[in-house]
């Protein structure tokens, strides 16, 4: 793969903002989405005030005893060194990998192949642990080394978590590499989650790659959500939910609007998060830490949606401050096979060279 010619190019500088706000959003949100998902947002309420971390502007404080149960004490304030192993961020290494080996020709064969190949099935849930236990089941025992898999993959997305956050979570990296390419971005993003996903849970993936490729060339925000929302059904209910959370965009309470109009969907359902990352990123288009404090603030699933509001946020271009991105000092752990950790610097020297190579495939 041809190397970039500058490590300091306006898109290796964007690419880089993307890295850092995604880590940094991520680990802000680890420590607390058990607390989120288990009990509620009211007890992540009560927590946060407790630990007078509200309004969420900093890392979550380490409090001995508290309410979250101790975990994942290595992303919280004054503890990080690194970034700590995470589904999120696990996922945005895998596409960035598997476009380096198929580009625009990446299908969800290739997909389910570097499943089998780089994912632990241990660090997959709902929907994408199904899908593993039918590649398990079903597949042919050569199918990772390139042969057929011998069955219907649209097996592996027939379960009940179709619609829940899993696909989203993997579709950041697809808008990244393609600037100026939202359609394109969509429609990478679609082949990866098709695989465990379907209707609503594949919508809120090719909406989040799309508004990731929309953004480095739009003058607004809100541009950029209407050039995403043109790549998913109107009649959807993503594209519902994006257009309340731009209605309610710099409320106060839009959040609390948003999870009282979902309130019957799980708190890891792909819709309702959705309109609380568009609602954060809209409501603080300038300032990094309101955005993914108050993603992470407003509950359900936290390290997701903190990781997706920081990602997009930095696709805009401007710096992730030093207090988000000191502590974790370049370290990216993850858990796939064969790679351990990664520097912050590396990662984005190959997300350029994967643009770059896009841009050439795409012509």
């Amino acid at each position: 793969m041809p190397r970039s010619t500058s490590n300091d190019s306006p898109l290796s500088r964007r690419l880089r903002t993307a890295w850092q706000g995604r880590i940094s959003g991520c680990q802000l949100g680890k420590p607390v989405e058990l607390l989120s998902i288990t009990k509620g947002h009211g007890a992540l309420h009560r927590f946060l005030d407790e630990a007078r971390a509200l309004p969420l502007r900093d890392y979550v404080p380490a409090v001995e005893g508290d309410a979250t149960g101790g975990i994942c004490p290595g992303s919280t304030r004054g503890h990080i060194v690194r970034s700590e192993p995470d589904d999120d961020i696990n996922y945005t290494v895998l596409a960035l990998q598997l476009l380096e080996a198929h580009g625009t020709a990446l299908t969800t064969v290739d997909v389910a192949r570097a499943w089998l190949r780089d994912l632990p099935v241990g660090w997959t849930f709902t929907a994408e642990r199904a899908a593993f236990k039918v590649l398990l089941a079903e597949g042919h025992e050569y199918f990772a080394l390139g042969a057929e898999p011998g069955f219907d993959l649209a097996l592996c997305s027939e379960n009940e978590w179709n619609e829940w956050i899993g696909a989203q979570i993997r579709a950041d990296l697809y808008g990244w590499v393609c600037p100026g390419r939202p359609a394109l971005a969509a429609d990478l993003a679609r082949r990866d989650a098709s695989l465990s996903h379907r209707a609503e849970g594949v919508h809120g993936a090719a909406f989040v790659a799309a508004l990731g490729a929309a953004i480095p060339g739009s003058g607004a925000l809100e541009t950029a959500v209407d050039a995403a929302l043109a790549e998913i059904p109107p009649e959807s209910e993503c594209a519902r939910a994006v257009k309340l959370a731009a209605e309610v965009a710099g409320r106060d309470r839009g959040d609390a609007e948003i999870r009282e109009r979902y309130a019957e969907l799980s708190p890891v359902h792909t819709v309702n998060n959705l309109a609380l990352v568009v609602w954060a990123l809209l409501s603080h288009p300038d300032d990094f830490g309101a955005a993914v404090g108050d993603a992470v603030a407003a509950g359900l699933d936290t390290d997701c949606n903190g990781a997706t509001v920081g990602s997009l946020w930095g696709l805009q271009g401007r710096p992730v401050p030093d207090a988000w991105t000191a502590p974790w000092q370049g370290r990216v752990a993850v858990t796939l096979a064969g790679v351990g950790e990664l520097s912050l610097d590396a990662l984005v020297e190959r997300s350029t060279a994967v643009a770059e190579r896009i841009a050439t495939e795409a012509g």
